[in-house]
């Protein structure tokens, strides 16, 4: 997780309401946007502020590290965020895919999901319900970590985004991640993604 943020700093700079207008393409500043930061994570510590970058070659492996990364063909811009519980020691990482139209999201998520993002959670992982987020949301609970420590991943999108959320404890603290604090901060990216999408200033907060 936090390896996608890394680069990213080093290269720059209840359910989510769906609406039926059509959705837009978002700008590199409106994903920086979506991302939540300091101000909206109550209880949790900026490890790496809110980054967003056009998408070339270095964050296609990144965003789609699979064969000719698939999956990022119609991507505009990255962005990255992530944060680190000030009770515990779980981190999150928010991450989203823009691309130039809702049918190119729509065309990317199955491609992620099935080849990188489903198996972030290791390969004995579950599946959890996310609720009512938006068009489309996947999720799952596993051992994420080389100790099992226990550790989370969600994709959902929202429109022309696709985004992701992954939960992950450097313990074994079955409590420091789980699946209703990992519904929370999925329901409230795909509410600020959804907020940008109908052209307000995103301001969901935890």
């Amino acid at each position: 997780m936090a390896i996608a943020a890394a680069l990213l700093l080093t290269g720059c700079g209840g359910g989510a309401d769906s609406d039926s207008g059509k959705a837009v393409a978002l700008t590199k500043e409106q994903v920086r946007q979506t991302l939540p930061d300091s101000g909206t994570m109550t209880g949790w510590n900026e490890s790496a502020r809110p980054t967003a970058v056009e998408m070339n070659q270095l964050y296609r492996s990144q965003g789609c590290p699979i064969k000719d990364h698939a999956g990022c063909e119609t991507s505009r811009f990255y962005g990255a965020s992530t944060f680190r519980r000030e009770d515990s020691a779980a981190t999150a990482t928010f991450l989203i895919i823009a691309y130039e139209s809702e049918q190119a999201a729509r065309d990317a998520y199955n491609v992620l999901w099935n080849g990188y993002y489903g198996q972030r959670a290791g390969q004995q992982a579950r599946t959890f319900n996310l609720g009512p987020i938006d068009e489309k949301r996947d999720a799952r609970f596993g051992s994420a970590g080389f100790h099992d420590e226990p550790g989370t991943v969600t994709q959902t999108r929202v429109g022309t985004t696709l985004l992701w959320t992954m939960m992950d404890s450097t313990d074994k603290n079955k409590n420091a991640v789980n699946e209703n604090s990992t519904r929370g901060l999925a329901t409230l990216l795909a509410k600020r993604a959804r907020q940008t999408q109908n052209g307000d200033a995103p301001s969901a907060t935890l």
